[in-house]
């Protein structure tokens, strides 16, 4: 079974949220990566996936990352996209995906804070949102 995978980097200082989608935009794997370690990190997190394009958005460390990755998987198309508004999508995402339960339920989604950090969510978000752009998904 020959999948096309995509991935997702939502780049920072010192952690990078990554995420593995498919084509059609369903999460395949996210993690949040340590940038101390970035080769091995990444290695891990893509276990035998071979992404055929990468999604990086052009926030902190964008440009570093780049060229990491450009040394790690040199065949790898790497597609820079705007991060604006990333982390508010996130937030979003979080939710839709982990609905808050009990008396959480009950609190507007605006005035929760999600327990984990979003940053593979915005990878997410970054991922899904070319996928939009060139018209594979909605």
């Amino acid at each position: 079974m020959n999948k096309e995978y995509i991935l997702g980097i939502d780049p920072g200082s010192s952690k990078t949220g990554a995420a593995l989608l498919d084509s059609a935009g369903k999460i395949v794997r996210m993690d949040v990566l340590w940038m101390d370690g970035f080769a091995k990190n990444l290695t891990k997190f893509l276990q035998t996936a071979k992404p055929k394009t990468c999604i990086i958005g052009n926030g902190t460390t964008s440009m570093k990352l780049q060229q990491t990755l450009a040394e790690i998987l040199p065949d790898l198309e790497l597609i820079v996209c705007d991060e604006a508004y990333s982390t508010e999508e996130a937030r979003k995402l979080y939710w839709e995906l982990n609905p808050p339960k009990g008396w959480r339920r009950l609190i507007p989604l605006g005035m929760l804070a999600p327990p984990v950090p979003l940053d593979a969510y915005a990878a997410v978000v970054l991922v899904r949102r070319y996928l939009a752009e060139i018209g594979m998904t909605k």
